[in-house]
């Protein structure tokens, strides 16, 4: 989602799902706030990885580099809760000048998984937002629960248009389901998804949960998109048709 960032402060910036201790002890330290690295901001796109590739990878290079002078530090998530690519791009930035502290958050140790905003009634882009935010903000809000009509499996897009085409019953899956439950390396639960509804699997075209999404996509019956940068007119003419037709 492009937000707005004032240029004239300084963050501490993060990507991925870092562990909380982690997030709470540079919190304390700095006394700042905190700057979601993985999102579109605008900055000018500074050629440092290629053109085709991950468009949340390319939005960490970018904005770390657009915020040089802003950032006190660079919290990276480099372990099995992101991806080879987060790891690069944590010693690449290290390698142009900036301060990165890598972390990893492979938590499996809650048997129990309690999620209250994937599975409620809120509309989509409002729902994946507040679960982005749990990461470093607790939520203690109560929320209506309901019943899936339809499913959204994958990571946060780029482009959070996509997330408006959704009825509010739709549930959310894969890794940001994950993420609410603070177990962002938690294969099984990434996996999951209720049978029986129309579920649309998402990723970012060049990411490597592709594999996964379309795995998935045909094997429960739904519907496989991916997109590089800038959601399409014909994407949202597909999704919005098999949601429809479901």
């Amino acid at each position: 989602m492009s937000g707005v960032v004032d240029t004239n402060r300084r963050y501490i910036g993060f990507w991925g799902h870092p562990p909380r201790t982690v997030l709470d002890f540079y919190k304390n330290k700095f006394a700042l706030e905190f700057i979601d690295l993985d999102i579109d901001y605008g900055f000018p796109d500074k050629k440092v990885v290629p053109d085709a590739y991950c468009q949340i990878i390319t939005n960490i290079v970018n904005n770390s580099l657009a915020l040089k002078d802003n950032l006190e530090i660079i919290i990276a998530s480099v372990g099995e809760e992101k991806c080879n690519q987060g790891k690069f791009a944590a010693w690449i930035l290290k390698n142009l000048g900036l301060k990165v502290i890598e972390t990893k958050n492979e938590n499996y140790n809650d048997s129990d998984v309690s999620l209250k905003i994937s599975t409620s009634n809120l509309p989509l882009r409002e729902k994946i937002d507040r679960i982005m935010k749990t990461v470093y903000l607790d939520d203690k809000r109560i929320y209506q629960q309901c019943k899936p009509t339809h499913g959204f499996w994958g990571v946060p897009p780029n482009d959070f248009r996509i997330l408006d085409i959704f009825p509010e019953t739709t549930h959310d899956y894969g890794w940001t389901r994950c993420v609410e439950a603070g177990r962002p390396a938690d294969l099984d639960l990434e996996l999951y998804v209720d049978k029986g509804i129309p579920v649309i699997f998402y990723t970012q075209a060049f990411c490597a949960k592709q594999q996964l999404a379309k795995y998935l996509a045909e094997k429960y019956d739904g519907l496989w998109v991916d997109c590089n940068g800038k959601i399409t007119n014909s994407i949202i003419a597909k999704i919005e048709a098999f949601i429809r037709l479901n």
